[in-house]
């Protein structure tokens, strides 16, 4: 292994894909900053999977059982009938529930990956890049704070908006829109409510869903069919607004959800798609995590992606002396597996978002219907137990960089 004592790298963003990143790279003997817009850790979110590949990092990576602690206890799902009633339930141990082994609040992550790394990587908070200036042999870079430095490489981790992309890139990533909106928010627990992920279709194209998290409060979100350009640039009350005329007449929990939005002061909103980018890095500037390769919360691989991708790049850059090398070995391991993860089922997600009464009860029926019994027992004569497969690495590859 090569000692890279001398390498500076700053890595933009301090979610998931730019802390494990930070990680690996120090773990190598890189010098590590990561600078984040916001004043302090984003912990908001939503449920998670660290499942397959992401996994096996996380054991590498020492907090493998430091996420199974955080888990957030939710048993399986549910569809919920027109009338409030379980119109199908898949327990978590079913290929098909969608809750895994390591099921986990975004925000409890970012927080188990912050403690990980605080004591070899240097975070900057409260601050952004503006402008970067690529050098032969370094980079040199202004913050909005008026400091610069300078770094042999920088990396993009900030997500499927990120402006460090648009330094480099500018519009050349695609963003491909999938047809939707969608919006989170957390609200209080009530006593009826339970430990299952809760999934309810509304008329007119319009999903609710309830899941539980490990701080006793409900994770609520909202997701619909509306043109790519119809909610764009809205301010905060005016998601809220739209958010209350989209869930008005809904039914199930929908009123409650209404009645939080007045009481909540962060919610999430905006549209789903997937990031694809011809090229992840331009000289000694890249991208890895939703700012290169996106997949949506449709494939339940954005966590996946982003911590097999940092693991993936920080051992090609410790094993290359040259960074341009580095990056084309990279590049080669993880591309196909992020194509592969990003193709969605034809009809997706226009399937499930059926616009009249009778459609929804056409969805539900076929879900009971697969989740009964005779079915279930079929399923599982050509299926094996989600438990046997969990932590297996699923279509890529993960060397033992050591």
């Amino acid at each position: 292994m090569l000692t890279q004592t001398s390498k500076k790298v700053l890595i933009s963003g301090a979610s998931i894909a730019g802390p494990t990143l930070a990680y690996w790279l120090a773990h190598y003997g890189f010098s590590v900053t990561i600078v984040e817009r916001a004043p302090a850790l984003r912990l908001g979110g939503q449920n998670i999977d660290v499942n397959g590949p992401a996994q096996l990092v996380a054991r590498k990576m020492g907090i493998e059982d430091a996420i199974r602690a955080a888990n957030t206890g939710e048993l399986g799902l549910q569809f919920i009938g027109q009338k409030g009633q379980v119109a199908a339930a898949f327990p978590k141990e079913n290929s098909f529930s969608g809750t895994q082994e390591l099921e986990i609040i975004r925000g409890d992550l970012v927080s188990i990956l912050y403690e990980r790394t605080k004591q070899h990587v240097t975070y900057w908070f409260g601050d952004s890049i503006t402008s970067l200036e690529q050098q032969p042999d370094l980079v040199n870079v202004t913050f909005a704070s008026g400091k610069t430095d300078a770094f042999q490489l920088v990396i993009a981790a900030d997500g499927v908006r990120s402006r460090t992309r648009q330094l480099v890139f500018g519009e050349e990533p695609r963003f491909e829109y999938l047809g939707l909106y969608t919006a989170y928010l957390t609200i209080p627990r009530l006593q009826t409510d339970n430990d299952w992920w809760r999934w309810y279709t509304a008329v007119d194209r319009r999903i609710v869903m309830l899941r539980p998290d490990k701080q006793g409060m409900m994770r609520a979100s909202v997701a619909f069919i509306a043109d790519e350009q119809a909610y764009e640039k809205l301010s905060g009350t005016e998601q809220k607004r739209v958010l209350k005329e989209k869930l008005a007449g809904a039914g199930w929990e929908t009123e409650r959800i209404v009645k939080a939005l007045d009481e909540v002061s962060e919610v999430y909103f905006d549209k789903v798609g997937q990031v694809k980018a011809p090229r992840w890095f331009d000289g000694r500037v890249g991208m890895i995590g939703d700012a290169a390769y996106c997949p949506t919360p449709l494939t339940g691989k954005g966590t996946t992606l982003a911590m097999v991708g940092a693991y993936l790049l920080a051992g090609e850059l410790a094993s290359h002396p040259d960074h341009q090398a580095a990056f084309v070995a990279y590049e080669q391991r993880m591309r196909p597996y992020v194509e592969e993860v990003q193709k969605l089922p034809p009809g997706v997600p226009w399937l499930v978002y059926p616009k009249t009464a009778l459609g929804v009860s056409v969805l539900n029926t076929l879900a009971g219907t697969f989740a009964s019994q005779p079915i279930q027992r079929l399923v599982r004569l050509f299926s094996p137990d989600k438990s046997s497969h969990a932590d297996q690495e699923d279509g890529i590859v993960l060397p033992d960089y050591r």
